[in-house]
């Protein structure tokens, strides 16, 4: 049995900080990918306004979890928070698999 963790982040993109935002996502994207290999899904999609994003994350278990937010905090939280504003519509699962 697996133990899988996710969750769903609304985030708002503060005015005029899109381009700097959406590099950052990439940024992201690319080391989630080449760096944790407990990540199961790492999704972004934003808003045709350019005002939100939306993210999906998924992970092998809460040892991936960890990982995950370790690196987080160490190399983009700071900027992360400069850039958007998480919402509160945060939805966190843990869910077994067989």
């Amino acid at each position: 049995m697996t133990e899988n963790v996710y969750w769903v982040l609304e985030v708002a993109i503060k005015p005029g900080c899109f381009e700097d935002f959406k590099a950052l996502a990439s940024r992201m994207v690319e080391v989630t990918q080449k760096n944790e290999v407990g990540t199961l899904n790492y999704e972004w999609a934003i808003s045709d306004d350019q005002k939100s994003c939306h993210v999906y994350e998924r992970y092998q278990d809460s040892a991936a979890v960890i990982v995950h937010l370790k690196s987080f905090g160490e190399h983009f939280a700071t900027r992360f928070a400069e850039l958007g504003l998480p919402r509160a519509s945060l939805s966190m699962v843990h869910q077994a698999h067989k």
